[in-house]
């Protein structure tokens, strides 16, 4: 991997990562005004764990090439 491509890749990682997050907050807040409790947490849940799993793969990405202190 080129240095400028192994940096891009980590910051569309950590991008998607906080768009994943995103995405599931709002389809969490959808479920849960609409009355479906245990759903919404389930859609949250997920959403969070798998952003923060893309975001921290990102954050390594750049810390291996140096470029995040």
């Amino acid at each position: 991997m080129t240095g400028n491509f192994a940096y891009r890749f980590a910051k569309a990682l950590e991008g998607i990562g906080l768009i994943v997050i995103l995405v599931g907050l709002l389809i969490s807040l959808d479920q849960g005004l609409g009355g479906a409790g245990l759903e919404a947490m389930r859609a949250e849940t997920l959403g969070l764990g798998l952003g923060i799993l893309l975001f921290v793969c990102g954050y390594v990405v750049e810390r291996t090439l140096g470029t995040r202190s």
